[in-house]
């Protein structure tokens, strides 16, 4: 054994939602038998030192008799969680000369290790993975129970390995990893259907247009009259997910444990969360080290959705106010402080009143005092309010027409966001509702009848916001209709959606 042995391997982390690649080094040297290891681990990682060994052992290979000193880098990110178990025990095995340091350099392993040197799954490997990916390392080891998700980064070479023995062979070249399977897609088709919906015709085409901007929305209604039907259908209408977006959606429902198969994350996720929801469950929690995404950043990329909005605590519903404007969440804690992404459509649903016979024409009678109805309404801040671009009012069921399947609107919303992608194709956005202000009179404005009745618009009711939320509007009006640009009429349309009469708080 020379004087001293140097080896690095490559493990990663998960901090927040997003993975961080750590650097190994081991260093071997010659004095009493301990191990030391640096770099802010937490006790799980401290516990790595305890399973590398006893996994080298039990797999026949050699554990030193001199002095180990481990360095996670870079020192300042604390780590946390079993999986850099492989990256300790690989970077040891090189350091001994048990392995050949340049097959370990430039590949990242990702695992826990049973003390038998079985290889377990970790949670949040995904994230990690596509982090080694946008370091340019390509070479990725994971357990075979992560590598259904993590195969789907396409500039990343995931294989899978069952225990340590397996891993020092296949670097060796003198083994195959093990098979990865299949990976099944869920297919929109087999989403619920918004032919499920009856009549409610203004209802269905309300939600369409906000599909196509990504537009947030209100709906004010008496019981049963379908709101909540409604809101769980626009996901069976809005396009798939991009494969970036896939990457992201997938990568944190996997650090939230919320996926439900092996299948990556294809379609616009759909969050609605009870309305006795604390906001620690909405905008997300801390323990310890660890991050647990809430329902905001779990909706990103797609919809979250409020069902009996007014019933949600005051401070619930305000820490809505500054992901919808900057699509995501500063999480400031003692012991975390970072953004959580949280880019979603917001939908929410409510009853006219308490007792929700305000607008019923029945024989129910609405016994709603006016302070009980003042208190329900105002639950809603008027700040909250004016970050909805579409309010309507959904009356009483008046038939039981059949309309357009899920997948017919669903071509015309893509056909939409097409003509929107093409426009915005020089700019960092996609959809209407992304436009910011600075570019929308500037870049993006309608017709010179439309301009008018928004400059009104503006100085009647609306403000700045409510001119900029209302053209956004107007284009995904224009975009269904195929027109150049949105006419006055579009422009007319959007502020009426946006202000109805009888929304709430009118």
């Amino acid at each position: 054994m020379s004087d001293v042995a140097l080896a690095r391997s490559m493990g990663a982390v998960v901090s927040g939602v997003s993975g961080h690649l750590v650097q190994v080094e081991v260093d071997h040297s010659r004095g009493l038998p301990t191990v030391g290891l640096v770099g802010l681990p937490d006790a799980s990682v401290i516990e790595s030192k305890h399973r590398a060994k006893t996994a080298i052992v039990n797999s026949g290979l050699a554990w030193p008799k001199g002095r180990l000193t481990i360095s996670l880098s870079p020192a300042e990110l604390r780590k946390h969680g079993a999986g850099l178990d492989l990256a300790i025990a690989m970077g040891i095995l090189g350091a001994t000369g048990q392995i050949d340091g340049e097959l370990i350099a430039n590949t990242v392993f990702l695992a826990e290790l049973g003390l038998d040197g079985s290889l377990r799954g970790v949670p949040g490997a995904l994230p990690c993975v596509i982090a080694a990916a946008q370091a340019g390392i390509h070479s990725v080891v994971v357990p075979l129970g992560n590598i259904a998700h993590c195969r789907i980064v396409p500039t990343a070479s995931a294989v899978a390995c069952s225990d340590l023995n397996h891993v020092v062979s296949y670097l060796r070249g003198e083994s195959q990893p093990l098979p990865q399977g299949t990976t099944t897609v869920v297919d929109l088709a087999e989403l619920v259907d918004l032919s499920d919906v009856m009549g409610q015709e203004e209802a269905r085409w309300a939600l369409e247009v906000a599909a196509v901007g990504r537009h947030n929305l209100s709906m004010i209604g008496s019981p049963g009259v379908g709101k909540t039907l409604l809101a769980q259908r626009i996901s069976g209408i809005l396009p798939p997910l991009t494969e970036n977006e896939t990457l992201q959606v997938t990568a944190i429902h996997a650090v939230a444990n919320t996926l439900t198969s092996n299948s990556p994350v294809t379609r616009p996720p759909f969050e609605a969360p009870h309305h006795s929801a604390t906001m620690a469950a909405l905008v997300g929690s801390v323990h310890g080290h660890r991050v647990t995404p809430g329902a905001l950043t779990r909706a990103h990329h797609g919809v979250l959705f409020l069902d009996e909005a007014p019933e949600f605590s005051r401070n619930a519903l305000e820490a809505l106010r500054q992901p919808l404007e900057s699509g995501h969440i500063a999480l400031s804690r003692s012991s975390w402080t970072g953004l959580l992404p949280a880019k979603f459509q917001l939908i929410l649903a409510a009853n006219p009143c308490p007792c929700g016979n305000a607008l019923s024409d029945t024989p129910k009678v609405c016994g709603c005092t006016s302070v009980a109805l003042r208190k329900y309404t105002m639950q809603i801040s008027g700040p909250l309010r004016d970050r909805i671009d579409i309010n309507i009012l959904i009356p009483n069921i008046r038939g039981v027409s059949e309309g357009e399947s899920s997948a017919v609107v669903r071509e015309r919303v893509i056909a939409a966001r097409q003509l929107s992608a093409q426009r915005f194709a020089d700019f960092p956005w996609s959809t209407n509702s992304e436009v910011p202000p600075a570019f929308l009179r500037v870049h993006f404005y309608p017709e010179a009848g439309g301009v008018d009745l928004l400059n009104s618009y503006v100085g009647y009711s609306g403000g700045l916001r409510g001119s900029h939320r209302a053209l956004r509007v107007a284009w995904s009006l224009a975009d269904l209709a195929n027109h150049q640009r949105p006419t006055r009429d579009d422009v007319a349309l959007a502020i009426h959606l946006r202000n109805s009469e009888m929304a709430m708080a009118s």
